[in-house]
């Protein structure tokens, strides 16, 4: 029996990539087969994706007034128009589901031009250049948030709010009640990809200033760059703070689920994680991403009453200092704004994205 086959092409970070994996497991276990077009940077965070094939296409990005910079970037996206065409000839994709970055234009566009059922999904609570591009242009448009700015007006009238697809083991957290701390206190602190400096920097410092007793019933997990591993292993140390420092965590979710408190960037992935496993966090938005994006993710939990967010100009150690030892001081605040950020998660959005998926290809 031939089975309906789904191409689902994104790329560039794990934020786009990890909500197409989820798809992918979940059109799996529908019996879909399910392909995956995307960049060679896509391609590092595709160790797990299960999709029987994968399409490797030419894509570029570019700055706003750089001349040779669009040219060549142009001649990469035709290229990747071109291989992606070939492809779908072959493979006669039921249907295209984008997830934004550049790596899924030359899909979608390739999709567009054969006439092929297209979805796009947006994360942020912004839409992003390329699915700004195409959102009029495709057949579906699904999103993580409930609003969406940046948005042509034909486009929100008919954009599905799905939520941001998860991790089946981020999911399980949904059902697992949080404990508040009555000894040890646990606090998880990520980074993001990009502008981790003041996290890895700014942190250690504020917890080592903390008083005394209520830092020392702290145990501290905090992700870091590489360059400043060295400093906040001795910040921590000289503070009397149990921590385990690395660049990466492989196991988040269980991490996750141990934490009493989350610090953190705003990025889309991060803000509907929160939500799903119902953990307080403070949250300080990445100041250069694109469309002040990071802000208006933790808009949904702040409003809440899930979150504390702390703006990059303002963020100093006395404000910082002042924010941690309010919050960890208070279980019963903690508990609150759990509650307060479940109250905002949409823990079957792979399975709601799905569903608008089959509806689209018919």
């Amino acid at each position: 029996m031939n089975r309906k086959l789904a191409v689902l092409t994104a790329g560039g970070t794990g934020g786009h990539m990890f909500p197409a994996q989820a798809l992918a497991e979940v059109l799996n276990a529908r019996g879909w087969r399910v392909v995956l077009a995307t960049d060679e940077r896509g391609a590092l965070y595709a160790d797990k994706f299960p999709a029987e094939h994968r399409i490797l296409l030419a894509a570029a990005t570019f700055k706003s007034g750089d001349l040779v910079g669009m040219a060549k970037a142009g001649i990469n996206i035709v290229q990747g128009v071109l291989q992606a065409r070939q492809a779908f000839k072959v493979l006669d994709p039921a249907v295209v589901v984008g997830f934004g970055g550049y790596p899924s234009l030359p899909g979608l566009l390739a999709a567009l031009s054969m006439k092929r059922p297209t979805v796009i999904h947006e994360q942020n609570a912004v839409l992003g250049r390329v699915n700004r591009f195409l959102s009029d242009k495709v057949d579906a448009v699904a999103c993580a948030f409930p609003t969406l700015e940046r948005a042509s007006q034909k486009t929100r009238s008919r954009v599905h709010v799905v939520g941001n697809p998860v991790r089946p083991e981020i999911r399980a957290l949904y059902d697992q009640p949080y404990e508040p701390p009555t000894g040890e206190i646990r606090v998880l602190i990520t980074g993001g990809s990009q502008g981790a400096r003041l996290l890895s920097e700014l942190t250690p410092m504020a917890i080592s200033n903390l008083p005394d007793d209520l830092r020392m019933r702290l145990s501290i997990q905090q992700q870091t760059r590489r360059e400043n591993l060295e400093g906040a292993i001795k910040a921590y140390k000289a503070a009397l703070v149990p921590a385990e420092i690395a660049p990466f965590f492989r196991d988040m979710a269980g991490r996750l689920g141990r934490a009493h408190l989350v610090i953190g960037r705003s990025g889309a992935s991060t803000c509907c994680e929160l939500a799903v496993a119902g953990r307080p966090a403070i949250l300080v938005p990445f100041k250069a991403a694109a469309d002040d994006h990071q802000r208006f993710n933790a808009k949904l939990l702040a409003d809440a009453g899930g979150a504390e967010v702390a703006v990059e100009d303002v963020l100093t150690l006395e404000v910082f200092v002042k924010a941690l030892t309010r919050l960890l001081g208070d279980p019963e605040r903690l508990v609150r704004m759990a509650a307060a950020a479940r109250s905002v998660a949409v823990p079957d959005a792979a399975e709601h994205l799905a569903d608008l998926v089959e509806k689209t290809a018919g």
